[in-house]
């Protein structure tokens, strides 16, 4: 299991457009991939759970991966939420 403290460089934060990205990023990976904000822990694969977080440019999360592509998931999503894609 990966996990890894983020903090959102992406300059829109994550509404509905970046959601749907992330969720799609996630979704090509076997591995199950959650997000945490504080005291919230969504399935990365959820547009529904990730909508409800409301992330702002600037907001720490903590993305978590388990599986056997997990190394390969978290490096893909951590560079798109620190707005290197």
């Amino acid at each position: 299991m990966q996990k890894k403290t983020i903090t959102i460089g992406l300059s829109t934060g994550l509404e509905a457009r970046p959601v749907a990205m992330l969720v799609q990023i996630a979704s090509q990976y076997e591995s199950a991939i959650y997000v945490e904000e504080q005291n919230a822990r969504v399935n990365a694969k959820s547009i529904m759970g990730m909508m409800t977080l409301g992330m702002k440019s600037g907001d720490v999360l903590t993305i978590s991966a388990d599986g056997t592509d997990e190394l390969a998931a978290m490096k893909e999503i951590e560079c798109y939420l620190l707005g290197a894609n």
